[in-house]
């Protein structure tokens, strides 16, 4: 199977940066809906960013629809331009905690500080792996009023939210330039 990484480099390669980050913000807002992704005409751009992985889900439950939101998500840790921010922002809101955690993951990796306020509610989500990537994106792109969040997630029953949460407080305290 195709990295991500690879999948986007070609779809960027062949139709340009530019094309594949407007489909992937349309996917995002909806402004192309999952079920008009997989029709006939856009399968082989909803390709672009999930691969063969799309064309094996020619019928598609719509209670997977989220699942290209996820991709167009994913497609921004590899492919960027300043005008993603926000669609990232409706995206933070998303009923799929898959493209909420993918949010969390891109405003880490970007430190997109813009995105920090949206973030502060995966801290309190239900599975441990959206509460670590919530930390870490605010460890990476928050600021001071982000502290006391993070705080609260060193007592978390999941001993990997309390390493990351910890881990994210000293980021925070780093990049700030001084102890929270």
């Amino acid at each position: 199977m195709t990295h991500p990484r690879q999948m986007i480099g070609a779809a960027c390669a062949e139709y340009g940066e530019d094309a594949v980050v407007d489909w992937c913000i349309a996917l995002l807002t909806g402004e192309v809906s999952a079920e008009e992704a997989y029709s006939p005409d856009l399968l082989p751009k909803l390709q672009w960013i999930s691969g063969p992985l799309a064309g094996g889900w020619s019928k598609l439950d719509p209670v997977n629809f989220y699942w290209v939101r996820v991709w167009a998500a994913r497609a921004f840790l590899y492919v960027w331009r300043d005008d993603v921010v926000p669609a990232l922002l409706i995206a933070a809101n998303d009923p799929a905690w898959r493209v909420r955690e993918h949010v969390a993951r891109i405003t880490a990796q970007r430190q997109l500080g813009q995105l920090a306020d949206a973030l502060v509610p995966l801290l309190e989500h239900d599975l441990p792996r959206v509460r670590a990537a919530g930390a870490r994106a605010l460890g990476a792109a928050g600021e001071s009023e982000h502290a006391e969040p993070l705080k609260s997630l060193r007592n978390d029953p999941d001993p990997t939210v309390r390493t990351t949460a910890t881990r994210a407080l000293t980021t925070l305290a780093t990049r700030l330039g001084r102890p929270l």
